[in-house]
């Protein structure tokens, strides 16, 4: 039988013996069911003595008693200047599986990738989960500690340290001792297809701690291993050579077991064994397992579940403004420092026009370019919108006609491009997160809380300056400035829109935050800094990760340093920490829209696979926080002869921030449910005021306001009309005048 037909019948005679030990499940769940029949030393020998030959390279890593000299590395481990990968340009599987759709509302059914190095052509399998924690803490192990908080549990990939590394959060798992005696062992609870290994060092400010090369074992009782060999001599890939860019390395050859552990063969001179891993694999098909059914996420809408390049993203907007061309329409708000157009699509009955007394939505995401989950969620949620108006859901169609929504799905994609280019699971923590100029976007708006902070000290308010609608200062505003052309954009599309209620969707968090994002007190890295409108804030917050399936679940690992779900999922910015210039607080201060931050998940690039769960995990929030922009009140402010009045003033007695009218006059003031004293008044104007109470259902309370011009601004009114001159009657009405005092007189 030739080499090439037992390798294939290989995986299926394992299969099928998988299959006939279905009877087992009565076992214990931690008990290995198959490790007499599927796993034997003999069988993985086998399998290893059928393929071919590995090319290999010197290890140039120092090297340890244990190696013997002249020990090769696999070719398959290498690491080049330029890339994390093991090719000489990195492909993810997501690009890779790009070529192969042909609908862009499809979904790919496999994923290959073919490496030059080797003769076969290896099927890549997705990460497991450590990132993303699906792989719980007790599914991680090791040979020994340094402490806690270098523990199993934080050998995640991209896990950050807190700023002051203690006990409980440190950035990777780190063993007590520097020998190759250590591992770092992985329990999938399954039969597993195992096909490679990412590796980073450790996250820290303040040490410098790699593995520089090591070695593969499998197992299925976590008590025989076998380890990944090249021909006769054992697999040694090459690991990192700094402590944040992930290396891939795909073994030539899939192997099958349960446990899977990597052991550091040699690390960096001046520090320490210290990993932070992911394991790619593919769990074998078990309809008895009961890990997998507890775990698994399943979604029923058919959707475009995939990472999108920029052109893919414009091509994806416009096949859902063809399918839903009376209710959507697409249009950019600028252009990106290399040129490419800022794309926005908005959703409403009448697209394209501002409807009086129809509020303004808004979504942002990808300020960050490296965060691509929240682009992917935007693009998700416009396809599902489209497909749910035209089957007649009526909460989705409500809320399009009762609504205008704008979805700007990617800020930076500058940054997007970037990170896309290297793949979700190699970009690691900040590739592309700045735009192209080096700027975080997200905090380069005007620091406007300082300007109203010390205009309260000095007692301006409201003499001479209002409380609200703080002005941008004018050193800002220079072509010198450092400030993004992206941000320049965004900040012209909120001043242009009477947006209402915003939310800017970032990554690597479990969390939504809402104003301050920039702490009072001067000098203080974390302190509460609440609005005026600190209990609105949290209840929007709440209304989104209240219905986001992992937010506020108690049982959730901590994404790094934060357990965010013991405070509801919710939390204060500046309370997080100190930014001064986000967009959240200049939304807040410059605009009538009041700005959150979500944090969709731990992962801020998932794999292409992890995007359906991902979706089901945020779809309902996305809808239900969109619906909170008609909690309140709402209502237009009209003159005596029935005419809106723009940018008249809308106060709430008890609450020190005002807000304005639109152009028509028209005004939506977000609260929660009460009475409340409200107060309009305008320039030239009288002031009126009415009690105005918010119920607990949905939808805002109506508040209408006539006001009408005072004598003050009629008399100035006539000055000006006459260019401030004296009034000069005509001689006939002058002499009328005096010939009846005349007479009066008599």
């Amino acid at each position: 039988m030739t080499r090439q037909r037992l390798s294939f019948l290989t995986p299926l005679a394992l299969l099928g013996l998988l299959a006939g030990l279905a009877d087992l499940s009565r076992a214990s769940e931690d008990e290995d069911y198959y490790m007499q029949e599927l796993l034997t030393r003999d069988q993985y020998n086998k399998v290893q003595m059928l393929e071919k030959p590995v090319a290999s390279i010197p290890d140039r890593n120092r090297e340890q008693p244990s190696q013997k000299p002249g020990k090769k590395v696999a070719k398959g481990g290498r690491q080049t200047d330029k890339t994390t990968d093991d090719t000489k340009s990195v492909k993810t599987a997501n690009k890779k599986a790009e070529k192969t759709k042909k609908s862009p509302l499809k979904t790919p059914n496999s994923i290959s990738e073919g490496e030059g190095h080797y003769s076969a052509i290896k099927h890549e399998c997705p990460p497991m989960g450590l990132e993303t924690l699906k792989i719980d803490d007790f599914q991680l192990h090791a040979s020994t500690t340094k402490r806690y908080g270098l523990g199993a549990h934080r050998g995640r990939l991209n896990i950050q340290a807190g700023l002051y590394e203690d006990d409980l959060y440190d950035g990777a798992w780190c063993a007590g001792r520097d020998d190759p005696l250590q591992w770092f062992e992985v329990d999938a609870r399954r039969l597993t297809k195992f096909t490679g290994v990412i590796t980073q060092g450790r996250s820290s400010l303040w040490s410098s701690d790699w593995v520089t090369s090591y070695k593969v074992m499998v197992s299925n009782d976590s008590h025989t291993w076998m380890t990944l060999k090249n021909g006769s001599e054992d697999l040694i890939f090459s690991a990192n050579r700094e402590k944040e860019i992930p290396v891939r390395n795909i073994f030539p050859v899939p192997v099958i077991g349960r446990y899977i552990r990597v052991n550091p063969r040699s690390w960096f001179n001046s520090g320490n064994i210290c990993m932070r891993v992911e394991i790619l694999g593919c769990p074998m098909s078990d309809p008895n397992n009961y890990y997998h059914r507890r775990n698994e996420v399943i979604t029923t809408d058919n959707l475009d579940f995939r990472h999108h390049s920029y052109k893919e993203m414009r091509q994806l907007m416009k096949v859902v403004n063809e399918m839903c061309p009376n209710i959507t329409r697409i249009y950019n708000i600028g252009k990106s420092h290399s040129g490419l157009k800022l794309y926005a699509i908005e959703i409403s009955d009448n697209p394209g026009e501002h409807e009086a007394g129809e509020p303004e939505f808004r979504y942002t995401a990808g300020a960050h370019g490296n965060e691509v989950l929240g682009r992917e969620l935007l693009l998700l949620l416009m396809q599902f919108m489209c497909q749910e108006y035209l089957s007649g859901n009526r909460r989705i169609r409500h809320l399009v006609e009762e609504t205008r929504i704008h979805l700007l799905p990617s800020v930076n994609p500058d940054g997007y491009e970037k990170a896309f280019e290297v793949g979700s699971e190699l970009s690691g923590w900040s590739l592309g997160r700045w735009s192209n100029d080096g700027i975080d976007i997200h905090h380069n708006f005007p620091d406007l809380n300082s300007i109203l902070w010390e205009a309260e000290a000095k007692k301006w308010i409201p003499r001479k300056m209002f409380n609200h609608h703080v002005p941008i200062p004018e050193w800002y505003l220079s072509k010198n400035a450092s400030v993004a052309v992206e941000t320049r954009a965004l900040i012209a599309w909120m001043e242009k829109m009477p947006f209402v209620l915003g939310g800017n969707l970032q990554g690597g968090e479990l969390v939504v935050t809402f104003p301050y994002d920039k702490t009072r007190t001067q000098g203080v890295s974390r302190e509460p800094t609440p609005t005026p409108d600190d209990h609105v804030f949290r209840w929007l917050a709440f209304s989104y990760a209240s219905t986001h399936r992992l937010m506020t679940d108690a049982s959730q690992r901590v994404c790094h340093t934060e357990a965010f779900a013991k405070e509801d999922g919710t939390i204060n910015g500046a309370s997080w920490h100190t930014a001064a210039g986000s967009m959240n607080d200049f939304s807040y201060l410059h605009t009538n829209c009041f700005e959150l931050s979500m944090y969709v998940g731990c992962d801020k690039f998932p794999h292409e696979s992890e995007l359906p769960e991902e979706w089901e995990n945020n779809r309902e929030s996305l809808l239900v926080f969109m619906e909170q922009v008609h909690r309140g009140i709402k209502g237009v402010v009209r003159d005596l002869q029935g005419r809106g009045i723009a940018n008249a003033i809308i106060s709430v007695e008890g609450i020190g921030h005002d807000i304005r009218t639109a152009a028509d006059g028209d005004y939506w003031r977000l609260l929660n449910p009460g009475e409340y004293r409200v107060t309009a008044r305008a320039e030239g104007y009288s002031f009126a005021s009415k009690k105005c109470e918010v119920g607990y259902e949905m939808g805002a309370t109506r508040c209408d306001f006539v006001i009408g011009r005072t004598n003050l601004s009629r008399i100035k009114e006539i000055m000006e009309k006459f260019n401030k001159q004296p009034i000069r009657l005509p001689i006939r009405q002058l002499q009328a005048r005096r010939s009846r005092a005349r007479r009066l007189g008599t």
